[in-house]
């Protein structure tokens, strides 16, 4: 019977959510919120739907595992290795004053040290799911606060095992708990033997597998390596997060990592959903009600916090204003490995279950307004960006102070210094053509120097940088940026300077099209459209189309979207 009652339970907790989730869709909000009300709602402090059972703590446990075993497959070292300076840089300096302003304040307001410093990384973590989700959504992870948001996330997850591993020792239970030092040894153990043993092994098991051609065989033997690596992990002592983690940077550096993770996001859904809906039972809505005052004030007090911090941090590392307000916009929130510190300190008795709940409450309330904090930071950073006050603690960031272009007249300006921007510097510099190319990547910007080109370090949508750039003398300027917001904010600055530049734009999609148009850029290339002609136009050439054909075909799909083809 008391399967049965669980079981109900769960049906009328998924129930509640399926109605909840929809509802929140239809205010464009993400799933997560839709779960953690869901939770709240059918809880055992609200309607007691379902009570506080083992069962669906088990779950949410590998609602965990599936999460950080996700996080773990979109984060090979490839990509660490490639955002290692920002994510030690940047993101070690947000954890750190983060977690110290935290517990500081913490500490001021009457609480011991040992229960400040672990409020302090409680609050200092952000959601890695709801931010970049919004990111990829917006087609913002590849812009330069894309880049920033998520080398802070990567240092943020990280920094949870340790803390997990540090709660013992801030409650006061070092005698039955191993050293620090011992704790960190096996962490160190762990981490060794998964990426120097791990990897050649679950490459060469992978590689047996998908020889079967049995797609369930595969799902299997990827769950069973994460449930597996995080139960190793667990018996050496350490988390199974980091266990789950760490099986996922393994896959991850397999050629099976994008079937993995298009045969695992069912599992990681489910189980991820599963883990914000106990988040959301653990709510007391009456408390909530009663005390609403101070934990609206807690929560507000968190947000405003966080996005300070973060904004100063921007100034002191040199980030351009545009990029920081954007980090800290994103970043202003408490996130779902808050809660796993939260739980881990009140099971060691540290929080008495007053100030859990009101964190429990106030981290929650972030979470449900970071989606609407996301959605109006574009215009609250254009719109800050007309006060010259706020960003003149900024003018380091939108230009490296180099000489400036003087000299060059008809020449091109490149915004941006990616594989697009490479390959148009290539062949300018090789045909003779002047241009001068501006990123706000620093290492993009040496590369083009060390290629011999003439680059700065700058927002191509600054007044200044595009001074110092000549702009009012160009004849084209070319921008291929990764955020289409950003795109379009420098065309009206160009526009500004230069009315007569032939100006050229590059955009993800084609609804980018006719606002970049308006904004007046001479051409847009969505790549979107750009795709699925190049598809086309194969695919007719392998069936032996005469080229007249093909060019037909292509201008006809071009002027059906708004886009005529320009003449060879």
């Amino acid at each position: 019977m008391a399967e049965q009652s669980t079981l109900g339970g769960l049906a009328l907790l998924f129930g509640v959510a399926v109605a909840l989730v929809l509802a929140m869709h239809r205010l464009r909000l993400p799933p997560i919120a839709g779960f953690l009300v869901a939770g709240a709602v059918a809880g055992p402090q609200a309607l007691g739907l379902i009570g506080e059972s083992v069962d669906v703590k088990q779950l949410a446990e590998l609602g965990v595992i599936a999460l950080l075993f996700g996080i773990g497959l979109e984060m090979p070292l490839s990509r660490v290795q490639r955002l290692w300076r920002p994510l030690l840089l940047g993101g070690g300096l947000q954890m750190s004053l983060a977690m110290a302003a935290g517990a500081a304040i913490a500490h001021a307001l009457g609480l011991e040290w040992n229960q400040a410093w672990l409020i302090g990384g409680m609050l200092a973590v952000s959601s890695t799911a709801i931010v970049l989700r919004s990111l990829q959504e917006s087609g913002q992870v590849e812009a330069p606060h894309g880049r920033a948001t998520l080398s802070i996330l990567i240092f943020q997850d990280l920094s949870v095992v340790p803390l997990m591993m540090l709660v013992p020792f801030l409650a006061g239970r070092t005698e039955d708990s191993p050293s620090l030092l011992a704790s960190l040894g096996r962490v160190a153990l762990v981490l060794g033997a998964a990426l120097v043993v791990g990897r050649p092994l679950v490459r060469r098991l992978l590689g047996v597998v998908a020889k079967s051609r049995q797609q369930s065989l595969f799902v299997l033997t990827v769950l069973a390596i994460c449930l597996g690596t995080a139960w190793i992990a667990g018996q050496a002592g350490v988390s199974l997060a980091l266990g789950a983690f760490l099986a996922g940077m393994v896959v991850a550096e397999s050629e099976y990592r994008h079937q993995a993770l298009s045969d695992l996001i069912p599992f990681r859904e489910a189980f991820t959903s599963l883990f914000f809906l106990s988040i959301g039972m653990l709510l007391d809505p009456h408390a909530l009600a009663a005390d609403w005052t101070s934990t609206g004030a807690l929560a507000l007090a968190i947000v405003a916090g966080k996005f300070a911090l973060m904004l100063v941090l921007g100034a002191c590392i040199r980030l351009p204003f545009r990029v920081a307000l954007m980090t800290a916009f994103a970043l202003a929130q408490a996130g779902e490995f808050s809660f796993l510190l939260l739980d881990a300190a009140t099971g060691a008795g540290m929080l008495d279950p007053a100030l859990e709940q009101r964190l429990l409450a106030a981290s929650v309330l972030t979470m449900l307004a970071a989606p609407f904090i996301l959605r109006a930071s574009g215009r609250a950073t254009d719109a800050a960006e007309r006060w010259t006050w706020l960003t003149r603690a900024f003018a380091r960031g939108d230009a490296d102070g180099g000489a400036p272009a003087d000299g060059l007249r008809d020449h091109v300006i490149i915004g941006g210094y990616g594989l697009t921007g490479q390959e148009l510097a290539r062949v300018l510099q090789a045909r003779g053509v002047p241009f001068v190319v501006s990123d706000l990547n620093p290492d993009n910007v040496r590369r083009a120097r060390a290629a011999g080109q003439r680059a700065f370090f700058g927002d191509v949508a600054s007044p200044t940088v595009l001074a110092q750039l000549d702009a009012e003398h160009a004849r084209e300027i070319v921008l291929v940026v990764n955020d289409p917001n950003a795109a379009e904010r420098a065309i009206r600055a160009v526009r500004a300077i230069a009315p007569r530049a032939r100006l050229v734009v590059r955009t993800p999609l084609l609804a980018d099209v006719a606002p970049m148009r308006m904004a007046g850029a001479s051409e847009v290339v969505p790549m979107e459209l750009e795709t699925a002609a190049e598809v086309v136009a194969r695919m007719l050439r392998h069936r032996g189309a005469p080229e007249a054909e093909v060019q037909q075909a292509l201008g006809e799909l071009h002027r059906r979207h708004g886009c005529p083809k320009l003449p060879d």
